[in-house]
Formats: C-alpha cells, sequence, structure tokens
C-alpha cells in the first residue's frame, strides 16, 4: 500500500502504518517476553527477581540499536538479536532467564497478534465513525426519491436513504464477524519449537494460558505452529469488509459521474483534478477506497494459500501471513478513512435526483401499473398489456403514460387520472423511509459503543 496515498487526498493517517513499523512489532515482541517471564515466575519456574528484571528491562528505547542492527545483519534471524539485546540490558544475574523454553514463532505470532489487536480496535473506532456519518445520511436522504436501478437499468423508484441503510446493515454485520472471531484470533501460543510442550512439559499449558492472561489472550488449544486457520480468518474478514466498502464507494463514483450527477464527494477548495482539464472535480476518495479494496481482496487467496504449512513449521507461511497482515491491515485503514470522509461530506443533490427518476417518462412506475390493473383481469395479462405499452415508449419515443390510455384493455379497468395518478414515482418508494430510519437508528447505537472504545 502506497506510504504517499494518505497526503495525496488530504485524508489523515488513522496510524494503522505505525502499528506495523518494525520497532512497533520488536516492542510488542517484548511485551509477550516480558509476559512469558512472568507467566513462569508465578509458576516457579523462573525467580520472580528475574521476571521483574527482565520486565523493567523489555523497553526498545533503552536498548542499543546499533547492536541489535548489527545481530540481525549477522545473523540473519528474527528474533535472536533483540533477545540478546534484552539478555544483555537485563544483566548478567538474570538475563539468562530470557526467552525461556520459547521458539521464536512463539513470540513473534504473539506479539504480531497483539499489533493485530491494536489495528482492530482503530478499525472498530473507524468503523463506529463512519456509522454515526452514515446514520446521519440516511435520516437526510429518508424521504429523497431516486431511481432504483437493477442491471444498470431503472427499475423501481426508491429513496437515497435506503441506499445508506443498505450499507450500514452490511457495515453493522461486520463489526460482529470482528468482534466474534476476537477470541479465536487473539490466542497466546508457547508450545516450543514443534509445538509439543517439549521444553516445558506439563508446566508448558500453564504458562502459555499465563500469557494469555496477562496479554488479555485466550490460549490455543493445540500449540502447533503449522495452524493458522485463525490468522486467514482475520484475513478473510479484511477482505468482505474491504468489499463493501469498494462497493461503497463505487457506488458514489457512479453517482457522481457527469451523466448521473446524483451525489458528490468532498472537495475541497483549491483541490486540482487534472493538470490540463480545469473543470475536473475528480471522485479522488472514491478511487482510493475502490483501488485499495481490490488490493486487500487480493490478499484472501495470499492468505488462503499460506495455511498450507508443511509438517510443524515452515517459516514460508509465516512469511506469506506477514505480507498479507501488514497490507491488509494498512489498506482497511486507508479506506475506513476515506470512507468516514467521504461520508461526513457527501453533498446531496435532490433536484438531480428526482430529473433523472423522470427520464423515462413514467416508465419506473410500469409495476405499480401492472399491479394496480392485474386487481382486474390478473396479474399475468396486466403485466402482458403493460409490457406493450413500455416497449412501444421505449423503442418508439412515445408517451408512456399516452400509450396506456389509449389503451382500451387499460381504461376499461381505470381512468385516465388514476393512470397518471399512478404515475407518480414519489408514491412508490415502498417501505424505504421506514428502513433508513431504522438503519440510522442501529447505526448510531453501534457507533455509540465503538467510538468510546
Amino acid at each position: 500500500m502506497s506510504d504517499t496515498l494518505p497526503t495525496a487526498t488530504r485524508v489523515a493517517d488513522p496510524g494503522i502504518r505505525a502499528l506495523y513499523q518494525l520497532e512497533n512489532r520488536w516492542q510488542a515482541w517484548l511485551d509477550v517476553e516480558v509476559a512469558l517471564a512472568r507467566a513462569q515466575a508465578e509458576l516457579g519456574i523462573i525467580p520472580q527477581a528475574a521476571a521483574e528484571a527482565i520486565a523493567k528491562a523489555a523497553d526498545l528505547k533503552g536498548m542499543d540499536r546499533q547492536r541489535i542492527d548489527e545481530g540481525f545483519a549477522r545473523t540473519g534471524h528474527t528474533i535472536v538479536p533483540l533477545v540478546w539485546e534484552l539478555s544483555r540490558v537485563t544483566g548478567e544475574e538474570h538475563g539468562g532467564w530470557v526467552h525461556w523454553g520459547a521458539t521464536t514463532q512463539n513470540i513473534t505470532q504473539t506479539g504480531d497478534l497483539l499489533v493485530l489487536r491494536q489495528a482492530h480496535q482503530v478499525f472498530l473506532r473507524l468503523i463506529g465513525e463512519v456509522l454515526s456519518a452514515m446514520a446521519d445520511l440516511a435520516e437526510r436522504g429518508a424521504d429523497m426519491p431516486i431511481a432504483g436501478r437493477t442491471h444498470g437499468q431503472h427499475a423501481v423508484p426508491a429513496t437515497f436513504g435506503y441506499k445508506v441503510a443498505v450499507w450500514i446493515d452490511e457495515l453493522l454485520r461486520h463489526v460482529e464477524r470482528l468482534q466474534q472471531a476476537a477470541p479465536r484470533l487473539f490466542i497466546a501460543m508457547l508450545g516450543g519449537g514443534a509445538g509439543t510442550y517439549a521444553s516445558l512439559g506439563q508446566m508448558g499449558p500453564k504458562v502459555q494460558a499465563g500469557i494469555g492472561r496477562l496479554l488479555g489472550f485466550g490460549s490455543m488449544t493445540v500449540p502447533s505452529r503449522a495452524i493458522g486457520d485463525h490468522l486467514g480468518e482475520n484475513i478473510c474478514l479484511l477482505g468482505l469488509l474491504a468489499a463493501t466498502c469498494g462497493k461503497i464507494g463505487r457506488e458514489i463514483y457512479t453517482l457522481m459521474k457527469t451523466e448521473y450527477g446524483e451525489v458528490e464527494e468532498p472537495v475541497p477548495p483549491g483541490t486540482v483534478g487534472s493538470s490540463t482539464m480545469p473543470q475536473k472535480r475528480n471522485p479522488k476518495l472514491c478511487q482510493d477506497i475502490i483501488a485499495a479494496a481490490a488490493e486487500v481482496r487480493s490478499l484472501v487467496p495470499l492468505a488462503l494459500e499460506a495455511m498450507t504449512t508443511e509438517h510443524e513449521a515452515d517459516r514460508t507461511t509465516s512469511l506469506m501471513f506477514d505480507s498479507a497482515e501488514a497490507r491488509a491491515c494498512i489498506g482497511i485503514g486507508d479506506i475506513l478513512s476515506r470512507l468516514g470522509e467521504i461520508m461526513r461530506g457527501l453533498k446531496l443533490d435532490p433536484a438531480r435526483m428526482r430529473a433523472n427518476l423522470d427520464l423515462g417518462g413514467g416508465l419506473i412506475m410500469a409495476e405499480a401499473v401492472m399491479l394496480d390493473l392485474g386487481a382486474a383481469p390478473g396479474r399475468q395479462h396486466a403485466h402482458d398489456v403493460v409490457y406493450d405499452s413500455a416497449m412501444a415508449a421505449a423503442e418508439q419515443g412515445k408517451s408512456f403514460g399516452a400509450l396506456l390510455t389509449a389503451d382500451k384493455r387499460v381504461t376499461a379497468h381505470m381512468a385516465p387520472e388514476q393512470i397518471e395518478k399512478l404515475l407518480n414515482p414519489t408514491a412508490y418508494t415502498g417501505l424505504c423511509s421506514d428502513m433508513a430510519r431504522d438503519g440510522a437508528a442501529r447505526a448510531r447505537k453501534a457507533a455509540a459503543e465503538l467510538i468510546v472504545k
């Protein structure tokens, strides 16, 4: 995910990139080393004084970065130089107890899940902010008639607030998914080299549970380094969230086209859309969302591939998960920050919506006419009659209303005044207004819970 993306569209970076900086990951690994030491001290495996010394020393800011970097350059190992430096800073008396009974992936995977939990907290807050803005938008557009479109064509009338209610409904389920996945996802792992507890024996599960408790995590039932379904699930969930956001971005992008003109994303004063066409007011935020959402979705196959770990462990798949997680999380942060910006500043043009609604000269009301007419000769016969007028209107450029009024099969059952009344699209929006207001209420309730966290 491009590091220039946030500044290019003047949207604040939500902070996910900082979480995935190497230094933050290292500190998370050190935090796991502290939890390991404290859990072992509670069980009498290492001295309590050693655990306290390790906890005091496990601050990356107090370590020799040059020494760590030189160690990585020399060893090419993921964590050993960091463990060496923690042991050195802890001191001769207690440094030998650092990393007792653990293997690299025990620490790095558990630590990276600490980082991921931080990212999830940001995501939930951002979704809360999006939902809060959507609530206002749904209410504002609850009674605002717009053409409902299926297969790219006018279908039946709807309201803009109903569109927003659809978005709200999907986002609320994504919140549920993220929250429901948390107990499966945020779990400590301490099975040792091959996940067998050989290094700690009967105390192994107790130590792992202690680490989980100290970190606010659960504990793996089988601490195998080959288990990755929970990591894959996370990427799949982020892919689903990205798909919803991409759909919303694409919808606004489309409705913002000159030919539609029904909405417009925020275009701050001074924004330049083109180096050569001064008039351009481009959907930059929507384009960012659509592009980033495609990238996040593309990471789902990579995560599923990473689940196919060989034997008891394979660094290959760990590297794949690391890449997929970081890129997906950074992408989701960018997407949600932009979606919130759009929802808070989206301009609506009800006059243009109404003008577009009338483009078909009443054809969008064919279903309403058919159902009213069908009360007498039956639905299928009414469908055939209205179909004839609708096709003639579309192909010959004639007035749909005039064709209906001239058809004796229609006027035998309804007066011209009744036909004219049935062709009013604002009277055929079903329960759109109700669903929009209900969606707004549900969005506000969820937002109140998410934003405070």
